[in-house]
């Protein structure tokens, strides 16, 4: 048998446009990543075969078997049964009631592991990124939507039901907040997300007639951090809007889990120092001293690669037992 250091992980990490894969070595460094595009037609049933597809053709082109590999870890967005791989419901992919741990089994002929895209991304920043190692973790994107990932002693939270660490979701505005597409109104997700700042950056247009975002057509999220480098006063309030709902959901969150590293990824996380020092002084409002001292932040540093990292640590963590 092939020694345990040897053998690889295949880690899979699927969005609405892309799917990225990746081989991955057992000290979680990729040997070998490409993507496909997202087949959505069909409510997204093309989509396991098409994976199947794309590792057997690459296995092909570099001499690979199966017997190589320990498993395939795949993170998904949606609500998932963790213990079965089920999918209830992915809205952006098209899948309702879809069995994809068994499919992509049947089709690849290697064990699978399947979370949350978010949480996969949390595990590859804990192993190999801005976590640092660090066992009690907390990570938000914040991309299109808000996504989050909780590890407590090193482990990923997922609750009851699979639903823990859907950071996006808590009310940040009570009453008059703007619909999400999960429901409710006034989720963070609807202030935090690029959309969100970028749609705070519309409402309070107005007021600002000579400011910098006046001039732009088609605002970007991008666009109000560099206004906001440059001393604009409208720039300076969304900025302002956005870093108070997250920095008081952030401190409410640390002071339930008491994290030693705060990890901020996704798009909106490339303002940087610009996202980060306005962040932590509403953050530090919020937090209990202790677990302000406690908790240092930092910006994700394994960009589109953090969920087939992510998904490598699934595998190894959950399967290497059994192989």
């Amino acid at each position: 048998m092939m020694m345990v250091e040897k053998k690889w992980f295949i880690g899979v990490d699927l969005g609405g446009t892309t799917i990225k894969l990746a081989f991955i070595d057992y000290y979680g460094e990729i040997q070998n990543k490409w993507e496909i595009p997202t087949d959505k037609s069909e409510e997204g049933r093309h989509i396991t075969t098409h994976i199947a597809r794309a590792l057997d053709d690459k296995m092909t082109e570099l001499d690979l078997t199966n017997e190589r590999f320990v498993g395939i870890g795949m993170g998904a967005p949606g609500f998932i049964e963790m213990d079965s791989g089920f999918i209830y419901q992915a809205v952006n992919i098209g899948w309702k009631d879809f069995p994809l741990k068994d499919n992509l089994e049947m089709e690849t002929g290697l064990p699978v592991v399947i979370d949350n895209d978010a949480n996969i991304a949390a595990l590859g920043e804990m192993w190999r990124g801005a976590g640092d190692g660090a066992r009690d973790l907390l990570c938000i994107t914040l991309g299109t939507g808000v996504g989050g990932g909780l590890i407590s002693s090193g482990a990923i939270i997922h609750g009851t039901n699979g639903m823990a660490g859907e950071i996006g979701h808590i009310t940040s505005i009570s009453e008059g907040g703007v619909q999400c597409n999960c429901g409710k109104t006034g989720c963070l997700e609807t202030i935090a997300s690029a959309t969100g700042i970028v749609r705070t950056a519309k409402d309070t247009i107005d007021a600002y007639s000579e400011g910098l975002l006046h001039k732009i057509k088609e605002i970007t999220a991008r666009d109000v951090f560099d206004a906001y480098r440059s001393g604009d006063a409208h720039a300076t309030e969304v900025v302002n809007i956005t870093t108070f709902h997250l920095g008081l959901a952030i401190g409410n969150l640390a002071n339930a889990m008491n994290p030693s590293k705060i990890v901020i990824g996704g798009g909106v996380s490339k303002a940087g120092d610009a996202l980060l020092t306005p962040l932590k002084k509403e953050f530090e409002k919020f937090a209990l001293p202790r677990v302000k001292e406690g908790a240092d932040f930092a910006i994700a540093t394994l960009g589109n690669d953090a969920g087939v990292i992510g998904g490598a640590w699934l595998v190894k963590s959950k399967l290497m037992q059994k192989s």
